[in-house]
């Protein structure tokens, strides 16, 4: 800009006043630009080099997308690595006070341990943080009569969890998972994750969102009455919760149950038998014992079912580590998840939707095929391959055996290691006049997992009980 002709000499002093100011003010303003455009730029490469998992549908691309995008402080975009471990950080920050308020809710002290493990958990390394939850656990199960231990043991438990996962979880990986589970979701949903990964990888995500949240429970832990009261604590103003009152009713239903069957089996030699594989029952001075991991679920079961009943109004979403066949009545593939009872019209399980689910683990394989960091990780592999496993499971129960084989062997194929769906298929096989079919897989899979040879056997004797009955 040129100044004005013909001012006064008086002026000149003005002018270049003027002048100055002028040109400080284009500099700091051309630098505010330049420099939010090279953010701008930065951030829209680090957006341009991290790909989506070719697995993810719609909703959950959006949020992992999102995930990735978030800022601190309105500093550089931060990596993933650094995005898991600043929500690892805040999770126990926030676990740390529930801690706090539940003790205060049940008026009880919280151990010195506890306190430790919580400072641990947020500063210190993984070997430190595994050896002190050990000596913990260790005198919780000395000292089972103490109530400190045993009520507030259900918060340890869960951060332990999720410290673990992000142990053995790449972070980009934990983060894809945890969205394919919480993208799947409705809004005002209950999720109830059934693996160390299905339960763990969704809490801490769901528990660091900025955005809604769900309520986060686990079907594996209904059996645990410290657990149930945690649950309450946490959502009773979101949920009618179970109480214990439901935990006895379950625990002796199931006895009464198991009891009728144990007889059966042991009048009727001849035909089928109804205890399931693994379910140790026992009859002493006419008191029937239960024990095992098969026992426990199956008050699991019951107690779900009843949590269910409880809610009619409410939404559910299953990620299961066992098969429950009393939830399949009414429930449907919900991305790599179960709904449960989805009653309605238009999410009723067809042989569409089941193909639809099937298309969506063949994509997961080849992702995780083509991945390095993947394809190494057994753990990353197994969890995949439990969500294939689940969805096979409830096309079988709902007459889709075409559909179920086709899940079964996806499951295999993400997780070649995993003896649940050779096992899964086998039965299937069996069930269907293959019995050739059924030992030729169990063969295989023996072959090649040497380290499993007595479960494999294990396999044969029940599908030698199923062929004579």
């Amino acid at each position: 800009m040129s100044p004005p002709p013909n001012k006064p000499p008086e002026q000149s002093s003005g002018r270049w006043t003027w002048w100055l100011v002028t040109g400080c003010a284009t500099v700091i303003l051309l630098g505010i630009l330049l420099t939010a455009l090279r953010q701008r730029m930065t951030l829209s490469a680090n957006q341009s080099s991290a790909p989506l998992s070719a697995n993810a549908n719609e909703r959950t691309a959006a949020g992992t997308s999102h995930l990735r995008q978030r800022r601190e402080n309105d500093g550089p975009a931060l990596s993933v690595q650094e995005m898991v471990a600043q929500k690892v950080v805040r999770f126990v920050q926030g676990r740390r006070e529930t801690l706090a308020k539940l003790a205060k809710h049940l008026n009880l002290e919280v151990p010195t341990e506890f306190d430790q493990f919580f400072h641990v958990a947020e500063i210190g390394s993984w070997e430190d943080i595994q050896k002190l939850f050990k000596t913990m656990n260790d005198r919780r199960q000395r000292e089972a009569g103490s109530e400190a231990m045993a009520s507030l043991w259900p918060v340890v438990t869960e951060t332990f969890g999720v410290l673990e996962q992000t142990h053995k979880w790449p972070a980009q990986q934990l983060l894809d998972y945890g969205q394919a589970v919480l993208g799947s979701l409705r809004p005002d949903m209950v999720y109830l994750g059934g693996t160390d990964a299905g339960r763990f990888i969704p809490t801490l995500l769901n528990d660091t969102s900025d955005g809604d949240r769900h309520i986060v429970l686990t079907q594996n832990a209904f059996a645990d009455t410290s657990y149930l009261a945690y649950a309450r604590f946490l959502y009773a103003d979101q949920l009618n919760p179970l109480t214990g009152e439901d935990s006895q009713q379950a625990f002796q239903a199931y006895l009464a149950e198991a009891q009728r069957r144990l007889q059966h089996d042991q009048q009727s030699p001849d035909e089928a038998p109804q205890l399931r594989r693994g379910e140790n029952i026992q009859v002493t001075d006419n008191r029937v014992q239960v024990s095992g991991q098969v026992a426990v679920m199956a008050i699991n079961e019951r107690l779900l079912n009843a949590l269910i009943k409880k809610n009619p109004d409410v939404s559910f979403a299953m990620e299961e580590s066992f098969s429950l066949p009393s939830t399949y009545v009414n429930a449907t593939p919900l991305g790599p998840i179960l709904e449960l009872r989805a009653a309605d019209a238009q999410t009723a399980l067809t042989s569409d939707l089941a193909a639809q689910s099937l298309d969506y683990f063949r994509a997961t394989a080849r992702t995780l095929a083509v991945d390095p960091e993947t394809s190494a990780n057994a753990d990353l592999r197994t969890a995949y391959a439990q969500q294939a496993t689940a969805q096979a499971n409830l096309f079988a129960s709902r007459n889709l055996p075409a559909e179920a084989e086709q899940g079964y062997r996806l499951a295999t194929e993400l997780s070649p290691t995993t003896l649940g769906p050779v096992n899964q298929l086998a039965e299937l096989l069996a069930r269907n006049g293959r019995m050739t079919e059924a030992n030729q897989l169990l063969d295989h899979f023996a072959a090649q997992n040497p380290s499993q040879q007595q479960q494999v056997q294990a396999e044969r004797d029940y599908l030698a009980t199923l062929r004579r009955h």
